[in-house]
């Protein structure tokens, strides 16, 4: 990707180089999770996944400043994300001003080993995700090491995780997520999942819809960088992960839907380019 020397994102608060104290608090207290957003991606068991995300967490984060040394790690990987978020930025303004709306950005978070948000204690092994309490994206750039054990490498890859990320927070701002939980609320475990494909569907869909727009304004891919992005969408399916977990996938147990259907859906917003064309819901 052609990315150097581009406008870099203000919206980025690195928080690297601090280290997690938790307290016990009182059974009830804590967050819920919202929504199973991105903990898929190191291909661990869905149901030790479930139980980062899913319920009440009765256990609040302090936070403290470690060593240093782990703030200056990273540097060109955290001028990668805060260039690309830039992008998203100029991107969706762009989208939503054509409707006559206001795009709000989100704040990306850097971080490393566990962070604390609106959602919750949060650890690297849960993979990047947002958090639409908070309207915060969380990344530990110690995944980049895991999306290429995924075979998933190159700078694309990690643009397409990001920009899937931010397709969350369109989702969060334009009231489709509070639809969904509100449906989800009432759903049995096999509905919620479907709910939570389609929601996952529709941000690849979205992750598309802003390389389409980022191409044509500013002309940032190179050869290969679209073959690089397919490999990541197809590294992060729930068959794909479920199979690499040693495990049969199931469908009712899908939560980001299969590899073939995240291609699918990235390419259509690829192609597309147009937000109406990410009908994921039907």
């Amino acid at each position: 990707m052609r990315w150097r020397g581009r406008r870099q994102s203000k919206n980025v608060e690195d928080r690297r180089g601090r280290s997690m104290i938790r307290s016990k608090r009182g059974a009830g207290g804590g967050a819920a999770i919202l929504l199973i957003l991105a903990g898929l991606f190191f291909g661990e068991d869905v149901q030790k996944i479930l139980s980062l995300f899913v319920g009440t967490q009765n256990q609040q984060a302090q936070q403290r400043p470690a060593s240093t040394t782990t703030q200056a790690q990273n540097d060109e990987a955290a001028q990668f994300v805060s260039t690309i978020l830039a992008e998203t930025e100029d991107t969706w303004m762009a989208v939503f001003a054509q409707s006559g709306q206001r795009y709000e950005p989100p704040t990306l978070v850097l971080y490393n080993g566990q962070v604390d948000s609106a959602c919750g204690v949060s650890s690297a092994a849960s993979g990047p995700f947002y958090c639409p309490g908070d309207y915060q994206i969380y990344i530990d750039l110690s995944f980049l090491d895991d999306l290429k054990q995924m075979g998933a490498s190159g700078d694309f890859a990690f643009a397409y995780v990001i920009a899937h990320e931010v397709g969350h927070h369109v989702q969060n701002i334009v009231g489709i997520a509070k639809g969904v939980r509100q449906q989800q609320a009432s759903a049995s475990k096999v509905e919620g999942n479907a709910l939570s494909v389609k929601m996952e569907l529709q941000a690849d869909c979205f992750a598309g819809i802003w390389i389409n727009h980022t191409e044509k304004r500013s002309a940032i891919l190179e050869a290969g960088d679209i073959e690089e992005g397919i490999k990541a969408a197809e590294a992060v399916g729930d068959d794909t992960i479920m199979r690499r977990a040693g495990r049969a996938p199931r469908r009712e147990n899908f939560t980001h839907g299969s590899s073939q259907e995240r291609i699918r859906w990235f390419k259509q917003g690829m192609s597309s380019g147009d937000i109406q064309d990410c009908q994921t819901f039907g």
